[in-house]
């Protein structure tokens, strides 16, 4: 029977202390892989920690990764768009606060250093596609509805992470040719990548308080409990391929 623990972690990422959750099975004994969460522009909050079990409950070591630092979420989008322009105009400070909880999981006695993944959603998305253009040495990165901008063009042979990206088809937070720009992009650089299109799925499909958010706010937001699933399974498919 799992017996799945979490709590909040401390570990120091420059001058600023990052707040993170891990999670773990204690029924399991042995080196696992590891998995880094990286949260949506909300920040860390409950949704991203009850993601954080769930990969535990799949025999992972999780490790829920504060971006933003010292704990702090957003209650509305005016403070999350303030937040996450913060790591966004400040790239080298989502690095630095990413390698930490890099770090931290490896760190872990449970966890195997040699097989750690990262998932991240909406702007987790985003940074942990970052975080394979940019050469760390991850299995694999795997983004849920995030943006696929660049920050940086890798060259050649750079990507060391497989990636799997699960996009929403009618996502209208991500252009046509983000998408296309992102493909390209990976081509280029002869990574190992995975383009999932879901139709009719709009951006945040996988969190239950996306619908709220976009009725109280008016963002085009929408949970879709089916490809929920449907993206948790193909994470979990490509976690077998690539922990193998």
């Amino acid at each position: 029977m799992a017996d799945i623990h979490d709590e909040t972690v401390a570990y120091a990422a420059g001058d600023s202390t990052c707040k993170g959750v891990l999670a773990v099975d204690r029924a399991r004994s042995g080196k696992r892989p590891g998995v880094i969460v990286v949260h949506e522009w909300w920040g860390l909050n409950d949704y991203i920690r009850r993601r954080a079990r769930m990969l535990a409950e799949l025999g992972y070591v999780a490790l829920a990764a504060d971006i933003y630092g010292e704990g702090r979420t957003a209650a509305t989008p005016a403070e999350a768009t303030q937040l996450m322009n913060g790591i966004l105009g400040d790239i080298k400070a989502g690095e630095a606060r990413f390698a930490a909880a890099y770090e931290r999981i490896k760190a872990h006695p449970d966890c195997d250093p040699g097989r750690v993944a990262a998932i991240g959603y909406c702007f987790g998305g985003a940074m942990v596609l970052h975080q394979a253009r940019i050469g760390t040495p991850l299995r694999g990165v795997v983004s849920f509805h995030g943006a696929l901008g660049s920050f940086h063009k890798p060259a050649a042979g750079t990507v060391k992470a497989k990636v799997l990206v699960c996009h929403g088809a009618a996502d209208k937070l991500v252009p046509d040719a983000d998408i296309d720009a992102f493909k390209q992009e990976m081509e280029a650089a002869k990574a190992d990548f995975r383009f999932n299109s879901y139709p009719g799925a709009l951006h945040g499909f996988t969190n239950p308080e996306a619908d709220e958010a976009a009725k109280k706010y008016g963002i085009p937001l929408g949970y879709d409990a089916a490809v929920d699933q449907r993206s948790w399974q193909d994470m979990q498919e490509f976690f077998g391929r690539i922990f193998a």
